[in-house]
């Protein structure tokens, strides 16, 4: 069985883009790989941050991450922090990796010129510490979206630069590229994000994400109810592929092509939907609230997991660095 890295910061939420864009295919790929999952709280500490809430948001993405699906008797659940090796790999492995092709990250360049007073060296390594993630557990798979294709190839290229100098250590990771359609926010124009307000997070009541739906965007063709449009450009639509059956999607793209239903018709559709999914998962996120201990003990197990193969990875890393302690 093939191995399996993926990682998330912990935002204290997740949102539809997260769950749909990336945590339904962790849930997915549970029974096909050998899953790692980590909540990357290293990653995090890049952009300014209150310490006294970390534990609390890193422990609330681990809820929502196992109310979403992730089965602990399946995949290995872990916080970043609890398995020093990736920081310890991260440093190894900046040593061949070649100035120039961070300068180059596109993520490094955005951040820059949209954080110009947060341009930290953490932003600029993170590609680094990413790659660490992947390598200490053999993940010949990571699951990718377009925006991440460029970190990955310098995964790879960190990797073949490693093995020409010290000897064949690591595999090269390859991409399990999302077949998702691209989710855009309820603007109808940009990504899914939590900074820019056009989201709808797993928690909130059905009162607060049906006030979302009925004011999102959807296909400017449709001035008025007596207009026909294209659900293809809608993406109200879109959303229908991940909540809706073949049924209703057919219904709706019906409508929606012969203006026989209006725009707030398909969003209430899509609404029954989305409060039908989220409300599932609402529930055992709270049975998991109301269980600390078990939440504890699935993050401890995970971690102990992690760090096991973690350390046999770093004890050939040494070896092949020549950092074996004198008596070891």
């Amino acid at each position: 069985m093939e191995t399996v890295f993926s990682g998330i910061q912990p935002t204290g939420e997740l949102h539809l883009g997260n769950y749909l864009g990336a945590v339904r295919t962790w849930v997915t790929l549970q029974d096909q790989y050998r899953c790692f999952y980590c909540i990357v709280d290293y990653h995090a500490i890049t952009q300014p941050y209150e310490p006294a809430q970390m534990p609390a948001r890193a422990r609330a993405m681990a809820i929502d991450l196992l109310a979403c699906g992730i089965d602990p008797d399946r995949a290995t659940l872990f916080i970043q922090s609890a398995v020093p090796e990736h920081t310890e790999l991260a440093w190894v492995l900046s040593s061949v990796t070649p100035f120039g092709e961070l300068g180059r990250m596109t993520q490094f360049k955005d951040k820059s010129e949209h954080h110009p007073d947060n341009v930290n060296a953490g932003i600029f390594n993170y590609p680094v510490l990413q790659t660490a993630d992947i390598l200490l557990y053999g993940a010949t798979r990571v699951p990718v979206g377009e925006d991440q294709r460029q970190h990955l190839e310098l995964a790879r290229e960190i990797v073949r630069r490693f093995n020409a100098r010290f000897g064949d250590t690591f595999v090269e990771p390859q991409p399990l590229f999302s077949t998702t359609p691209k989710i855009l926010g309820l603007d109808g124009h940009a990504k899914m994000s939590k900074s820019l307000g056009n989201t709808i997070a797993l928690a909130e009541t059905e009162a607060a994400i049906w006030d979302k739906l009925r004011t999102a965007a959807t296909d400017p063709a449709r001035a008025k109810r007596s207009d026909p449009g294209t659900p293809e450009k809608c993406n109200i639509f879109t959303l229908h592929k991940f909540f809706s059956d073949a049924d209703r999607q057919a219904a709706v793209h019906a409508g929606c092509t012969t203006a026989g239903i209006g725009c707030i018709d398909c969003k209430k559709m899509l609404f029954e939907g989305v409060k039908a999914d989220l409300g599932r998962i609402a529930a055992r996120a709270e049975a998991l609230r109301a269980d600390p201990a078990r939440v504890d003990e699935i993050l401890a197990r995970g971690a102990a997991e992690a760090r096991k193969v973690a350390a046999s990875t770093m004890a050939r890393v040494r070896e092949r660095l020549g950092l074996r302690a004198a008596g070891a």
